[in-house]
């Protein structure tokens, strides 16, 4: 298997919020729904962005302690979602760094870094993620 060589950074409160779906009833349960969506891109990929990719989650608030599941790790912010994205697109200032979000200031901030920006419909549209089953 070959190792992934671009990093996929999902803002999970910003993908999560994107679609009003009662999602604040159960911020928790909405970001392990949004996991169990990402791990298709891992081994997949995106359009432009063939796979295997490192998916990473970053969680914050009521959200924080969500698992990580194989194929998508999962990152508590012990602060900001944002400020951690940002240390994350920092690291990988090196490989390709893509970082799902809808926030202006945020892509402004990872783009600093290199970053690409992808809006949340990308992994969050009406259709499903690679090699997950339609329900």
């Amino acid at each position: 298997m070959s190792t992934p060589h671009t990093l996929l950074v999902v803002d999970a409160a910003n993908v999560v919020g994107s679609v009003p779906d009662g999602w604040w009833r159960d911020r928790r349960g909405a970001a392990e729904r949004l996991r169990d969506r990402l791990v298709g891109y891992a081994a997949e990929g995106l359009p432009d962005h063939p796979g295997p990719l490192e998916v990473v989650l970053v969680v914050e608030g009521a959200a924080r302690g969500v698992e990580s599941v194989p194929g998508v790790r999962v990152v508590s912010a012990p602060g900001s979602g944002d400020d951690r994205i940002v240390e994350l697109a920092a690291e990988a200032a090196d490989r390709t760094c893509l970082v799902v979000t809808a926030d202006r200031e945020l892509r402004r901030r990872v783009g600093e870094w290199g970053a690409g920006c992808l809006g949340p419909r990308t992994v969050h549209g009406p259709g499903q993620a690679p090699g997950s089953a339609r329900t």
